[in-house]
């Protein structure tokens, strides 16, 4: 039996996967997310992710590279900083980040490499949700400035503390933000299990 036709077939099928296929983008830090049954998605664009690790340590991104230098620029600009073309564009290839504002621009000017395998301490944020030590907020805020239209999605580590996350929420709800998504691994249903739509 001649298997030529089913070969070409199969190659271009690969070929199709692979040309088509994402690339899983390099977060900022590794974060396990607890598992829900939920069937509502996160949308795939406008979107701004607020991550938490387990050590409490947090972490922003928004999805669109403009969008990320239209707000670094209006961050630099409420802040007295400034950023070479060079430094925005490192900032634009970035899916998350989580450094404070002092140290931006030494882990900007990093070779890729490095700044892959820099440990990054996160962002600060307060008890308050609005102190002048809350670097969250300002980030959130040139956010929204820089795309209104964008979307919050929280995304918390299974194992982080509870104390943490209330600070996160306490700088959305002092910015009149009180309606965000949680990111969490799916789970099958339970048997009998209804969504309610």
């Amino acid at each position: 039996m001649d298997m030529t036709a089913m070969v070409d077939v199969a190659f271009l099928l690969l070929t199709f996967f692979i040309l088509t296929a994402q690339f899983r983008v390099q977060d900022a830090a590794t974060i396990e997310t607890p598992s829900s049954i939920s069937g509502i998605k996160v949308p795939d664009k406008d979107i701004m992710t607020i991550g938490l690790s387990k050590e409490g340590n947090v972490y922003f991104g928004i999805d669109n590279q403009q969008k990320r230098r239209d707000m670094l620029d209006n961050f630099a600009a409420a802040n007295g900083l400034s950023f070479t073309e060079k430094e925005k564009k490192a900032f634009s290839l970035l899916s998350s980040f989580g450094v404070p504002k002092n140290q931006l621009r030494a882990f900007l000017n990093l070779d890729p490499e490095q700044r892959n395998a820099f440990k990054q301490p996160g962002i600060p944020i307060d008890t308050t949700g609005a102190g002048p030590g809350n670097e969250l907020k300002d980030w959130v805020f040139n956010a929204r400035k820089a795309n209104n239209d964008l979307r919050i999605a929280l995304k918390g580590d299974n194992l982080a503390k509870f104390p943490n996350f209330k600070n996160v929420l306490g700088t959305l709800q002092a910015q009149n933000i009180n309606k965000f998504n949680l990111i969490t691994g799916t789970e099958a249903p339970p048997a009998g299990w209804k969504n309610d739509d």
